[in-house]
């Protein structure tokens, strides 16, 4: 009668069934974290260039990819397919930016008080025409800038945009048309005033 009340003990002094290398709570739990850790690794930089390009502050943009870890890691089950993981995490990332303002109102910063960076201190060409493209990115409309960050830093296809976003395709493809087409066009001015410089 007593041994019923008794949990058998193996060779080792244990208790039967309560090692936590084979308890199916812990192989779950190491699978769940080799998981995540394993998301982090592959997707923190594009969520990172993400979250800057959306916040313009690098601490900021770091602690809204960590909450956004936080919150994918509280979540991690209902992710079902890795291969969604980017634009679950990007979907993410874009609430915990919008609860960013619903908790406080943050001053907002006209682009022309945004410090730049000072021509003589870029190191190269590609340099000066990344700064370039950075700052006329930034002055685009919310509607174009986003869906385009989505498809230049995140590699989005254009029906992935319109998934995270909640538009439909043909409304994100106008979006991208539109915004591709005033950079090329405040390029071309940008050339044109080179020119008349050199001229």
């Amino acid at each position: 009668m007593a041994g019923r009340f008794f949990k058998k003990r193996g060779a080792n002094g244990q208790i039967a069934g309560n090692n936590p290398a084979t308890s199916p709570v812990y192989v779950g739990m190491a699978d769940k974290q080799t998981k995540f850790v394993a998301l982090v690794h592959a997707l923190h930089g594009d969520l990172y260039r993400y979250s800057y390009w959306l916040t313009r502050d690098a601490q900021v943009a770091e602690d809204l990819v960590q909450e956004t870890f936080l919150r994918a890691w509280k979540a991690i089950d209902t992710l079902q397919d890795d291969k969604a993981a980017k634009g679950w995490l990007i979907t993410i990332l874009r609430r915990e930016n919008a609860r960013r303002f619903e908790r406080k109102q943050l001053e907002l910063v006209d682009l022309d008080d945004f410090p730049q960076s000072h021509p003589d201190q870029l190191h190269s060409e590609q340099e000066m025409e990344n700064e370039w493209l950075r700052r006329h990115i930034a002055r685009l409309p919310a509607q174009y800038q986003e869906p385009l960050l989505l498809q230049v830093l995140g590699g989005f296809s254009g029906e992935e945009i319109a998934d995270l976003l909640g538009l439909n395709k043909h409304t994100v493809m106008t979006r991208l048309f539109r915004a591709r087409n005033q950079l090329k066009e405040a390029l071309e001015q940008a050339k044109q005033t080179r020119g008349h410089g050199h001229g």
